[in-house]
């Protein structure tokens, strides 16, 4: 379209979308495919939840309220933080956005000049890049190697740091790899910007989604919490993706200028879906403990299952719902070889080019399916890449 704005041509998307409507236009011809593509539970939003919101819509609450967040909710918010995190958080430092995505929109355009530089890890969640490049900031990667099991390559990050370094983003649970940073490298991050006028969005939506060890807040360690947005919500660990809700931590001084952005856009958060927000982080949690359990048994199933294929290796993730095989041994490349799964055996999964140029060679399937279409999954893999 010859008239649109010059920025939009900087703007990206999510590849994850693209291969699901590949995906639903064979369907549509009869064909059946396995969706290892979308990173979403399939799982039900818990029962206690949807009664939430249907008392509230019942009760009225279907207008206006204030920008950051209904008063409950941003208590709810910072009374969960405080505990899973281990810092004290006050309600005027929680801001409720619909959606997490938001959190990541507002605080790179609050921070970002033209010329900045943000340091993002690569591969990982493409609207990092995409919103970098569209307010003219200039992205700067820092790969996620197999070799480091995914984590940050402390050096190369050193080295990446500058007097125009402006924002840092960490992803841990990471998506697409499951991998995690290492407490100690956190706490090694942590000292190299200590002080510095540089900030961390931590993006913590798997947070809740770790399999072993304890996870470890950046804004949790000394001097940091100032410096830190942490973004989290409810999309992931609730399996309320359709319900868009989600919020940001982070510093009074920071939050006015986000809300700002908040009233310009959306005004605010559907009030009767921030109802069922206080519901999830106040009621009962054997739900999602559960689903979590299940997904570390069909992580087991699918890395073990991926591992028994020739020519595939694939590190055991620590987080999140995704596996990331290698598959470099095909000789082709990864798009290449995810579309040829869709098209010959029906398997949608994604390229791990779909989260930067470091995720060449490998792909990445999100193992919220069954056990059973898992299985399924990996039979058919297994004759489609023998004949690759």
């Amino acid at each position: 379209m010859e008239h649109l704005a010059a920025r939009m041509a900087r703007l990206g998307t999510e590849t994850a979308f693209d291969m699901l409507a590949k995906a639903k236009a064979l369907e549509a011809q009869g064909r059946e495919i396995l969706h290892f593509e979308i990173g979403e539970p399939d799982f039900d939003t818990p029962q206690n939840i949807k009664e939430a919101a249907m008392k509230a819509l019942r009760d009225g609450y279907t207008h206006y309220c204030p920008a950051p967040g209904i008063p409950e909710l941003r208590e709810a918010i910072a009374a969960h933080i405080s505990r899973t995190r281990n810092i004290p958080v006050d309600p005027e430092e929680v801001v409720v956005t619909p959606g997490a995505k938001p959190i990541m929109f507002f605080t790179i355009l609050a921070l970002v000049n033209e010329g900045d530089e943000v340091i993002y890890p690569n591969p990982g969640f493409p609207i990092y890049e995409s919103m970098i490049n569209f307010v003219g900031g200039k992205p700067v990667p820092i790969p996620l190697l197999e070799k480091h099991n995914f984590s940050f390559d402390l050096n190369r990050f050193a080295d990446s740091l500058s007097d125009k370094t402006k924002l840092i983003i960490l992803n841990s649970p990471n998506n697409p790899t499951g991998g995690i940073i290492p407490p100690e490298d956190i706490r090694k991050v942590a000292e190299l910007i200590r002080g510095k006028p540089i900030f961390v969005l931590s993006d913590e939506i798997y947070q809740g989604m770790q399999y072993s060890g304890t996870p470890l807040s950046i804004a949790s360690l000394p001097e940091m919490k100032a410096q830190t947005i942490i973004l989290d919500g409810f999309s992931k660990l609730y399996a309320m993706t359709g319900w868009r809700l989600g919020y940001g931590i982070m510093d009074k001084a920071l939050a006015p200028h986000i809300t700002k952005l908040i009233v310009n856009s959306n005004s605010c958060t559907a009030t009767f879906i921030q109802k069922a927000g206080v519901e999830a982080l106040t009621g009962p949690q054997e739900a999602s403990q559960e689903m979590v359990r299940i997904f570390q048994r069909r992580r087991d199933l699918i890395v073990n299952g991926l591992n028994a294929i020739n020519g595939v290796r694939c590190a055991m993730p620590q987080g999140a719902f995704y596996a990331f095989p290698n598959v470099e041994s095909f000789g082709k490349k990864s798009e290449f070889i995810a579309n040829y799964l869709l098209e010959k055996a029906g398997i949608a999964c994604l390229s791990g080019t779909a989260f930067g140029k470091y995720g060449e060679g490998f792909l990445r399937f999100s193992y919220a399916n069954s056990e059973e279409n898992i299985q399924k999954g990996l039979e058919r893999l297994e004759k489609a890449l023998a004949t690759l």
